[in-house]
């Protein structure tokens, strides 16, 4: 019998009646902290379309100290956000985590360069000092790199690779030309610590042909063998599709739901609303709806994380890194509900 039909069966074993107090619940972790990165979860629960879909929804935030991989791998989540660098490290490492639907069609990484730095284009990279993100961060720039033949060990041939913390210190203090930032996030920071755009020059991983797929959702392969999480999370991603177009429909509205999820305090109105548009530009444009993923866009970035010259994130092509099974159900169940 096929997933589809025992999830059929589930979902007429309980009536397709989903109340409050029959709620089953979903725990997703975030890979940041509350902010517009995520605003379509946080606006599916404030709208209750979780709810209504018969769930009681925990969103966990995110942090530096904070692993998705590892949250889920110890059973403090049902399903993860996470970049498929990192996705596909961890299971190789062992954490069968399989790609169950991709929010965001396009990477919003970015090198952000200084104009006084004398860099014209990706040519006058050699010499300077290069702000990158570790931690799995690195490998479509080392990719990058290799491509343009530059050599990242420094010297008057080279970049200097300069391991670059969350924040935007090092261009601001001049330590680094250039440093990786987000469309969404730390350009801003630029920006609003006095640097004008005009002073600014952006390469965009997207452009440079070496982008890999950021924030997609993920479970533990074995789920995806039980019927009533497969109909579970396909009610969820439903209900969080549905709350990513609102997102999309009124970035304002959704940017403020965000903030009245912020328990830290730290973020402003100007900055999440100004992060929801950005945000908007990744996850629009996707032919087949929000969070298919592509096939192609699977493969272009295993093809990135092992062509680097330097050892690469994954050793050898995953297999069943990827399912559409949840996307299929989320499409086929709960139309009138979410």
């Amino acid at each position: 019998m096929s997933i589809l039909k025992k999830v059929v069966m589930v979902m007429l074993a309980s009536g397709l009646v989903f109340s409050a107090q029959a709620a089953e619940k979903v725990t997703i972790q975030l890979k940041w902290v509350t902010q517009a990165q995520f605003a379509g979860y946080y606006v599916a629960q404030d709208k209750g379309y979780y709810q209504a879909a018969g769930l009681d929804v925990t969103i966990k935030p995110g942090g530096p100290d904070i692993a998705p991989p590892q949250v889920i791998a110890g059973g403090g989540a049902d399903v993860v956000i996470d970049w498929m660098p990192s996705a596909l490290a961890s299971r190789e490492k062992g954490v069968a985590l399989v790609n169950i639907a991709q929010i965001f069609k396009k990477s919003g990484m970015m090198l952000t360069c200084r104009n006084d730095s004398g860099i014209k284009s990706p040519a006058d990279f050699r010499g300077k000092t290069l702000g990158v993100w570790f931690y799995g961060n690195e490998y479509p720039f080392l990719s990058w790199m290799s491509k343009l033949g530059i050599p990242t060990t420094g010297g008057s041939n080279g970049v200097t690779v300069l391991k670059q913390g969350f924040n935007v210190d090092p261009i601001l203090q001049k330590q680094a030309e250039c440093v990786s930032t987000m469309t969404y996030n730390e350009y801003w920071q630029i920006v609003d610590a006095g640097l004008n755009p005009s002073e600014l020059t952006v390469y965009k991983y997207e452009e440079q042909g070496v982008a890999t797929l950021e924030d997609g959702l993920y479970v533990m392969e074995d789920n995806l063998n039980d019927a009533a999480f497969v109909s579970k999370m396909g009610r969820f991603l439903k209900a969080s599709i549905k709350g990513w177009k609102y997102a999309g429909d009124h970035p304002d509205e959704a940017a403020d739901i965000v903030l009245e999820n912020d328990d830290t305090g730290a973020q402003t109105e100007k900055h999440q609303r100004r992060m929801m548009r950005e945000i908007n530009k990744l996850v629009a444009n996707q032919p087949q709806g929000v969070g298919y993923l592509v096939p192609g866009d699977y493969e272009r970035t295993v093809d990135v994380l092992m062509s680097s010259d330097s050892t690469p994130v994954i050793s050898k092509r995953p297999s069943g890194a990827w399912s559409h099974a949840i996307w299929e159900i989320g499409r086929a169940s709960c139309r009138e509900r979410v």
